[in-house]
């Protein structure tokens, strides 16, 4: 497969945690580098899986840059920027959105937040509006959306403050198996978007997770020489679903290597806590 990787667009080095005396993560030390396809538009899917109370939450809010890590750092972008709060785009498992304001009105709370005025303000909303099929509904509040037209304005809210960079938590969360695969073509659209465009997925569903992202990292404990657990999670194992044949296929759901490789990964869920 054609393809170069370029441009690092984050990275964290030596990041750790510690809150209220327990270490919760350590050494953590990743990248997401720009990935080209000549002929295709291609962002970056990531997918962050790892047991229940492991510590992917912690490290989703320190990548999104609403904590931040007692060692190490994140930085964003080749010029190497901190990650601040405001920079990465953060949709929350159950869209909190803005009741009291109408989906065009949401949007044009997003696009101040970025600074921009008059004019650039309504056009850059009614692009996500037209981008997002939420036209028609502009005028309507959140609570009067479906649940995938509420998931699809907090992409679009999200993506006005950061342009690039969006993070989203259980986004299959409780989904039947129509809107999880609403949900996917949706997030695999929004990656494809843009060159630049970055998707970090928190979740527990791995064959969901093995079906929109180009590589997942596993988040567990690891065991020192005497086979002890090591105190603090941190990522044990990155997986290039390019490399195994699993990244930008159609009907990937359909392929039995997918459902394989997705079981190989649950089964090592139990040695991770």
């Amino acid at each position: 497969m054609n393809y170069t990787r370029q441009e690092t667009l984050l990275k964290a080095e030596g990041v750790g945690l510690v809150l209220g005396g327990s270490r919760i993560l350590r050494n953590i030390n990743l990248r997401i580098d720009n990935i080209v396809r000549p002929g295709f538009t291609q962002g970056q899917v990531v997918a962050l899986l790892g047991p229940s109370g492991i510590g992917k939450t912690q490290l989703f809010k320190i990548l999104a840059g609403l904590r931040r890590p007692t060692e190490g750092t994140v930085t964003i972008n080749e010029h190497g920027d901190r990650s601040p709060d405001g920079l990465v785009g953060v949709v929350a498992q159950h869209y909190p959105l803005l009741k009291f304001l109408t989906v065009r009105g949401n949007l044009y709370f997003a696009t101040r937040q970025r600074g921009l005025k008059g004019k650039d303000i309504r056009m850059k909303a009614d692009e996500m509006l037209e981008r997002f099929g939420l036209t028609e509904r502009r005028d309507l509040y959140p609570s009067q959306l479906s649940g995938g037209q509420r998931q699809r304005l907090a992409i679009a809210q999200q993506l006005l403050c950061s342009e690039h960079f969006l993070l989203m938590d259980e986004p299959f969360s409780g989904l039947d198996v129509i809107m999880l695969e609403n949900v996917t073509k949706l997030i695999t659209e929004v990656a494809s978007a843009d060159e630049l465009s970055t998707i970090i997925v928190v979740t527990h569903d791995v064959t969901a997770a093995c079906t929109i992202a180009d590589t997942i990292w596993l988040l567990g404990l690891e065991k020192d020489g005497e086979g002890k657990r090591i105190p603090g999670a941190t990522v044990v194992r990155e997986y290039d679903l390019i490399v195994e044949g699993l990244a930008w296929q159609p009907d990937l759901h359909l392929n039995p290597r997918l459902l394989e490789f997705s079981a190989q990964i649950k089964s090592e869920f139990r040695n991770l806590k």
